[in-house]
């Protein structure tokens, strides 16, 4: 299951390096929801929308991949490094940190939730 997991969210990557909303879609689970790095929630429908509504990517990779498996469940937790810009102007690269669950279902594993965050060092006052 590891390595399925893993070709999944590969694939997956792969589609959003290519800005290709049909490729993602593929690896998307019908009820999926995504959280950004600031917080936002989108379902499948906005999460595919992103590449006609200003999202273009000339580089996305999830590197140092780690995968938990939970049956017909996994949890798969790496560093997203993109090169990502939104509309005009406005630049999101850089790396950050993410989860991504992908469940195994009549149509085999797909990516249910990605939760992407702000990948930092320890907290302040921690070591």
């Amino acid at each position: 299951m590891s390595t399925q997991v893993a070709e999944l969210v590969a694939k997956w990557a792969e589609g959003e390096a290519a800005n290709d909303a049909e490729r993602v879609g593929a690896c998307l689970a019908a009820d999926f929801v995504g959280v950004g790095p600031v917080g936002f929630v989108l379902d499948r429908a906005q999460w595919l929308g992103r590449f006609g509504h200003g999202l273009h990517n000339d580089a996305f990779a999830v590197e140092e991949v780690q995968v938990h498996d939970h049956g017909a469940a996994a949890f798969v937790v790496g560093v997203l490094a993109q090169q990502t810009t939104f509309g005009p102007g406005q630049d999101n690269s850089g790396k950050f940190r993410i989860t991504v669950q992908a469940v195994d279902g009549d149509a085999g594993w797909r990516v249910a939730s990605v939760h992407i965050g702000m990948l930092g060092g320890p907290m302040p006052g921690r070591p």
